[in-house]
């Protein structure tokens, strides 16, 4: 399998220094695989560092093309645990700095040229959907972040485009302020099986259906950022 692995890849990007270091930790895995060492196996693709310094960068590069993971590493992505805790989470002037997509793609049969959809996701507690958002930590840029989240949360790969804009709003669970940040990501993939896929449902949505269900003014105001510059570009 990792041998098969290993041509597909080389012929799509075998410039890439970080998508051969990739590979070689793919070659390691497999290796303690055969040895039957399953229990280090397990916590190798369960390792929050693994899929931060290795997965998720090699999804946000865009030299990988989209067909580049098969069905195997798609199932590990969703092996991976999704960041808890709070130890590096960034804050500015008291704000907790959180970041996250609207994942959106263009209707095959829209009736508008460039008519797009958008993937909200239910949210863990309390009723409404939303889209995939979540803290922004110190080991990572504000685009990797934003597309970890959306990997974890709404389990879809894409082009992170540029930033939407910056809201404030207040914590519903703590005495805070939220500093969020949301970027457009056009989906290129929709995976089978994803960090979250047990926690959480997603649904596609036309702008109008999306903003009549999110509860979250500063979401809606994001989408309508992003309907803007659509509506600029197809000019």
């Amino acid at each position: 399998q990792i041998h098969s692995f290993m041509s597909v890849s080389s012929a799509s990007s075998s410039s890439s220094s970080q998508n051969h270091n990739f590979l070689l930790i793919l070659s390691f895995i497999f290796h303690i695989n055969k040895k039957n060492n399953k229990n280090v196996v397990m916590g190798l693709l369960l390792s929050r560092s693994l899929a931060c310094k290795f997965f998720y960068p090699l999804l946000f590069s865009k030299d990988v093309h989209n067909d580049f993971f098969p069905q195997q590493l798609e199932n590990m992505i969703s092996l991976v645990s999704p960041r808890t805790g709070r130890h590096l989470q960034r804050y500015e002037k008291g704000c907790r700095q959180v970041v996250g997509c609207i994942p959106y793609r263009y209707k095959s049969n829209g009736t508008q040229e460039n008519e797009i959809e958008v993937l909200l996701i239910s949210a863990q507690k309390g009723s409404g959907m939303q889209f995939p958002k979540g803290g922004w930590e110190s080991d990572e840029s504000m685009e990797q972040a934003a597309l970890r989240e959306t990997i974890e949360e709404a389990g879809v790969i894409g082009s992170v485009e540029s930033n939407l804009g910056k809201w404030y709003y207040k914590s519903k669970r703590q005495p805070i302020m939220h500093e969020g940040y949301m970027f457009p990501l056009l989906v290129s993939k929709e995976l089978d099986n994803w960090p979250e896929m047990n926690l959480r449902k997603r649904k596609w949505l036309s702008v109008d259906e999306a903003k009549e269900i999110c509860p979250y003014a500063w979401m809606k105001e994001a989408l309508d950022e992003l309907v803007s510059r659509q509506t600029t570009n197809s000019i």
